[in-house]
């Protein structure tokens, strides 16, 4: 079994590990969208993440990882009753990725062999429970990303069709990332993602001989690198399940919420995704935190990450997004 990148070992990028914790905090608050340049750990933080997170509870040999065996869809065929643990899924949608390959489609050699109609389940059964990474997303075919837009929007994948009528579980965190200058994401599928995070080559020798020397010691030996990092995985991952059950008795103040709909409407984002998602973000954040109820400091952390991507474009402000973002926190809190 191949090892991951210790998730703590990661230099910097801070903005991308707390958001992809998040999502483990609270997975309804949409995925992670992550920009910039090649080789800066994107595909490494998702994995390094997925290894640290505890094994997910499914049916044996359940085609959708179904946690119990009364929600083990029909079509499935016989499986066990036995429940096994399995590392939390990380599932690649490669470019140029088929429908089928990415919904299901009819098991043409048990049609062919046997002359029945069997479902064979595709990407989004695959990665059910767990993680959905896009690498290049910007360059994904439009009639996928529609595929992906309904998944996303349902937690369901349907397929009706070459006489097939099929519908299965298909809740995933949905990890996109890519290089802003090969082309922009559609807006629809923009929206989808909850957060939004930069991420640049460090600027600085000093990190940089850090990455490489950290990297090349992986390499050398991956599990004496792992086993050293084990402890600070294991302290990030104990953070997490305490704040998943913090989580459900957090509470949301109502100072909290026009705070968060004050920001939202000097900002101008469109529609309420952009502020649900900001709510989300920020009590996630206070739960991972330790923190008794999210305040201004929760929203100030996570407001650029929930936001930037919402925004409308002004011509008269050449500032990015991120900016804008911070300009006008300080302008609604003080």
């Amino acid at each position: 079994m191949r090892i991951a990148y210790p998730f703590s070992a990661i230099v910097g990028q801070d903005e991308m590990k707390t958001a992809l914790i998040l999502t483990a905090v609270d997975p309804a608050i949409g995925g992670v969208l992550v920009f910039g340049d090649r080789g800066t750990g994107k595909s490494t933080a998702v994995r390094g993440l997925a290894a640290l997170l505890p094994p997910i509870a499914v049916v044996e040999g359940c085609p959708v990882n179904s946690s119990s065996p009364a929600e083990v869809p029909d079509w499935a065929g016989p499986v066990g009753r036995r429940i096994v643990r399995r590392p939390t899924p990380v599932v690649d949608l490669p470019l140029g990725v088929t429908e089928d390959r990415v919904t299901g489609a009819l098991d043409i050699e048990s049609a062919l062999v046997h002359g029945q109609k069997r479902f064979q389940p595709g990407l989004l059964a695959q990665a059910n429970r767990g993680y959905l990474y896009i690498d290049e997303v910007n360059l994904l075919e439009d009639h996928v990303v529609d595929l992906l837009l309904d998944a996303a929007a349902s937690g369901e994948n349907v397929v009706e069709r070459e006489g097939l009528s099929v519908r299965h579980a298909a809740r995933f965190v949905l990890v996109g990332s890519g290089n802003p200058e090969e082309g922009e994401l559609r807006p629809q599928l923009l929206d989808r993602f909850g957060l939004s995070v930069d991420v640049v080559s460090p600027a600085d020798i000093d990190t940089r001989v850090e990455v490489i020397r950290r990297r090349t010691a992986f390499d050398a030996d991956p599990e004496g690198f792992a086993r050293k990092w084990r402890g600070r995985d294991g302290a990030i991952r104990n953070r997490i399940l305490a704040a998943r059950e913090r989580l459900a008795d957090m509470p949301a103040p109502e100072p909290f919420l026009r705070d968060s709909a004050a920001l939202c409407l000097a900002l101008g984002a469109d529609g309420l995704r952009g502020e649900l998602t900001l709510v989300r973000a920020a009590r996630a954040l206070a739960a991972y935190q330790g923190d008794a109820a999210p305040d201004r400091s929760h929203l100030r952390q996570v407001a650029a990450a929930a936001l930037r991507h919402r925004l409308r474009r002004d011509p008269l402000d050449e500032a990015g997004t991120e900016v804008r973002v911070a300009r006008v926190v300080t302008e609604v809190f003080g």
